[in-house]
């Protein structure tokens, strides 16, 4: 193996600008979820140019491109990229800054794309030393409600030929680059979105007498909201439920008959999931109606929680460590943020793991989800270099 380690370490550094300039061509060309169009198009020329076999059209905008190597049928393993953007306004100075307005690829979805092309032009190159099947999951969607992962899955991808493992892979930003990190287990929350409408009765700030305030009753239920985690949530199933955004758009002396409150509620634990929606609804609409108001609520059931399968985990440590070095593979901790790469965790035994970006000597270090995120693009040769590594060792 040692010899198809250094082919594919070699392969990566041959390939390395190319790359790298796939992934400016994306980044400056972001497309938001379900609106991929272009971005699905430059994929498939990619595609076509290395002649590698693919489907397009899957959840809209998805592709699915299949590698064979010697006994195709032995197994089939896939690898998974996802490729929409955020609106966010880009503030980044670059020659590959987005030229779309308000949205940007904040989140590294250009740089998980670029590295899947990368790893299927080293995997094509080496087809011949590898036996069984790898399929490619371009992904649509993964920013929004219900997810692309999801809808890739109910058209299919899994099956004709049957998926025995998923891998997939995240840049991180308080990780170095060139470093890999992971997590056997429960990796990352499940997650909901609140949608709470408190109704009273508007009127002039003055005369508080004369109304029913929504605002002050929608500041008692987020205040209260908060016992659902201090005093409800178990010490072993971690939890959050935070609120982002109020909307009540009254004025000064004017209180509105409405008041609109956003946000989100993450766990690990499907049984308590459900009892802290149940908890939600309760404590608002008694709340609002305590008070003299009303209250509509609605709970938008996203993403399941990620479990990374604990044998294929260990195996993925170890193969990241030959690889890269003990030195840059570290384990991580459970997460709050969530994936829809859940989906497939949940189907078949996964992987997901993530990639270190960061430099900060270049000053390369925002979060994701920033006006400012950006990567460090030495990251691009190991972590499409470690896909294909973590492949054809997993086709065995």
């Amino acid at each position: 193996m040692n010899e198809i380690k250094s082919k594919i370490q070699n392969l990566s550094s041959q390939f390395y600008h190319e790359i790298v300039e796939i992934r400016q061509y994306l980044h400056k060309n972001p497309e938001l979820s379900q609106q991929e169009k272009e971005t699905s198009k430059y994929i498939q020329k990619k595609l076509k140019d290395l002649n590698i076999e693919f489907s397009a059209g899957i959840a809209q905008y998805g592709i699915v491109a299949i590698i064979k190597g010697k006994n195709p049928d032995s197994k089939v393993i896939a690898l998974r990229a996802d490729m929409d953007a955020l609106p966010i306004q880009e503030e980044n100075i670059c020659e590959y800054k987005s030229v779309n307005p308000g949205v940007m690829h904040a989140c590294g979805h250009d740089a998980h794309t670029a590295m899947l092309i990368g790893a299927a032009k080293i995997l094509n190159e080496i087809k011949n030393d590898f036996e069984g099947t790898i399929k490619l999951f371009f992904q649509p969607s993964e920013e929004k409600f219900p997810g692309g992962a999801k809808l890739m899955i109910e058209e299919g991808v899994l099956q004709n030929p049957k998926v025995e493992h998923v891998f997939g892979q995240h840049v991180l930003p308080t990780l170095e680059a060139g470093k890999v990190g992971i997590k056997s287990g429960m990796y990352m929350a499940s997650t909901d979105e609140i949608y709470i409408t408190v109704i009273g009765k508007g009127g002039h700030g003055a005369t508080p007498e004369l109304v029913v305030d929504p605002v002050l009753i929608a500041s008692h239920i987020i205040v209260a909201m908060q016992q659902i985690v201090s005093r409800n949530a178990t010490p072993s199933t971690p939890t959050t439920l935070s609120f982002g955004r109020i909307i009540a758009d009254g004025r000064t002396n004017i209180i509105p008959d409405t008041v609109k409150l956003e946000g989100t509620i993450r766990t690990f634990n499907e049984k308590w999931r459900a009892e802290a929606h149940e908890k939600i609804t309760k404590i608002a609409k008694n709340l609002a109606e305590g008070m003299g108001g009303s209250c509509e609520v609605f709970i938008d059931k996203g993403y399941p929680f990620l479990v990374n399968n604990n044998q294929l985990t260990e195996k993925f440590k170890l193969l990241a460590i030959e690889y890269l070095g003990s030195d840059n593979v570290v384990d991580l901790d459970m997460r709050m943020t969530a994936e829809d790469f859940a989906y497939f965790s949940q189907e078949v035994p996964s992987c997901f793991y993530r990639i270190g970006v960061k430099n900060d000597s270049k000053g390369i270090n925002s979060n994701l989800h920033t006006s400012k995120f950006d990567i460090d693009e030495k990251s691009i040769e190991s972590g499409m270099g470690l896909m294909a590594w973590i492949a054809i060792n997993n086709l065995k």
